[in-house]
């Protein structure tokens, strides 16, 4: 039997919609749409452009209904901790503000009058970070949450543009520091600590929920019918870890894009001052898992290098500056990615430079260098991030699974290797989309359960294992990675 389903997946610098098709056992995908996600900015100001958005998802959604094929359902998955406020008329209030905002340093002032941070995390079990929508709500004027009738993140927000149904699927309810993951739950008790307007937070719905039918006016758009909406894994870290082809118990995963991802699957959460002072967050994976995990900053800064050479005149491709660093000399410079002055975007060229010459290191001054120190560096903070984890849960990682565009990376899969000492899996490079897809398939029946659908990814890509390979150079690279980043968690 022959199924398919429509994946809406919403990342950083892009969206794009995919046609998943499950047939004997294998998923195969098929890209109908991509579209820029580029956001709104104005003087400090970056919001994101939800108009734009919902064009792109239109625009794909005609393309599969020219396709001739029975679909199935639909499902959004997106980046966690941003939301959309709905007015009393159903419509999204503006601006849609972006977690790179300044407007996170009030916010930031406003929580921490109200609530230190051991309860925070106590209640939520969320690691700290400026961009949590916990911070970002205080930093809201007040009139707007009264005008706001509903607070939906932005996967959720599709899905109810899509099905009209307003819900919060559980994986993304607990990026937002307001879920209790013990009580499976929103924490009334922080929401009433920070003062925020409790009657917002809409339902909590558990992965594969079914939403309802795909609204009227988008199935005479795109010439579909007969098709639901799914709350799939909204949270698209969700998505792709329930992708990771995985046969190992001790194993670990990183989610590689503009963000890294990076983790342990557990039965639970680990809400201890260990975990706290570690800054490790827990979040909702399918089945009532808990992802027990770190958000490192990922190819942020090769992405903003990219960006910046490209306003210059000079346009280079991942993969030509991935050859352009696997060239450059190595062991050289190495830095904090982790470093707040990397998070707005800006000139990463120079932001790098400045930061190797504070830290007394070779300035790296070429493209492939520049790339060379910030892959390294990202390398060296997995393998530290990797020792943490292994800390928390007190059992020895053996394979290291890394799954997203990202891991198309080779030079950063074998330093990943090289620094963590572990056996590191690559691929599927599509593992958000495919995630979706088959969570999806679980909801409408036609796959069991996430063991089935892990091996249906196990039949359906080609991975690459690297083996970590060490050198003296190697280890003194690492030991000055861990002096200039000093004993603070990362």
């Amino acid at each position: 039997m022959i199924s398919h389903y429509l994946a809406i997946d919403l990342g950083a610098e892009s969206g794009r919609v995919m046609l998943g098709t499950l047939e004997n056992g294998r998923i195969s995908l098929e890209e109908l749409s991509r579209f820029t996600n580029k956001p709104i900015r104005d003087g400090d100001g970056i919001y994101w452009n939800v108009s734009a958005l919902l064009e792109g998802i239109r625009s794909g959604m005609a393309r599969a209904g020219t396709l001739g094929k029975s679909i199935s359902s639909v499902s959004a998955d997106a980046w966690g901790v941003d939301y959309v406020l709905i007015d009393d008329s159903g419509q999204i209030m503006d601006p849609v503000f972006h977690y790179r905002h300044p407007r996170t340093v009030s916010g930031e002032k406003n929580v921490l009058t109200k609530v230190d941070w051991p309860t925070l995390f106590g209640e939520s079990g969320v690691q700290y970070m400026l961009l949590n929508t916990s911070i970002q709500l205080c930093s809201e004027e007040p009139d707007r949450l009264v005008k706001a009738k509903t607070i939906l993140t932005i996967a959720d927000a599709f899905n109810y543009l899509l099905s009209g149904v307003a819900k919060i699927e559980m994986s993304m309810a607990s990026t937002t520091q307001l879920y209790n993951p013990r009580l499976a739950g929103w924490s009334d008790r922080l929401i009433s600590l920070l003062d925020l307007p409790r009657s917002m937070f809409p339902e909590i719905v558990r992965p594969a929920t079914i939403l309802g039918p795909l609204k009227t006016e988008f199935l005479e758009d795109s010439g579909l019918s007969g098709i639901n909406v799914v709350a799939s894994l909204s949270h698209d870290t969700a998505c792709a870890v329930a992708a990771c082809p995985t046969d190992s118990k001790n194993w670990a995963y990183i989610s590689s894009g503009t963000w890294s991802l990076m983790g342990l699957e557990l039965a639970g959460p680990i809400v201890t001052d260990d975990c706290r002072e570690l800054n490790f967050t827990n979040e909702v994976g399918y089945g009532g898992s808990t992802r027990l995990l770190k958000n490192i900053i990922g190819l942020w800064l090769v992405q903003e290098c990219r960006r910046s050479w490209s306003i210059q005149g000079n346009e280079y491709s991942y993969a030509e500056l991935a050859e352009m660093a696997i060239k450059s000399e190595p062991h050289q410079s190495v830095l904090n990615p982790s470093d707040p002055r990397f998070l707005a975007p800006d000139n990463m060229p120079k932001r790098i430079a400045e930061i190797c010459n504070e830290t007394n290191q070779p300035i790296p001054k070429t493209p492939g260098a520049i790339v060379r120190c910030a892959l390294e560096s990202l390398a060296l903070l997995y393998a530290r991030t990797l020792r943490e984890a292994e800390k928390l849960v007190g059992w020895k990682v053996d394979k290291l699974h890394i799954v997203g565009g990202g891991s198309r990376n080779r030079l950063l899969n074998q330093l990943t290797a090289d620094a963590a000492k572990v056996d590191v899996v690559a691929g599927p490079t599509e593992a958000t989309a495919s995630g979706n897809v088959l969570v999806q398939a679980i909801a409408g029946g036609a796959v069991s359960d996430l063991t089935e659908a892990r091996k249906i990814i196990h039949r359906s890509f080609d991975t690459e294992t690297f083996y970590p390979k060490t050198s003296s150079q190697h280890e003194a690279l690492s030991a000055r990675f861990d002096q200039i980043c000093g004993n603070s968690p990362l």
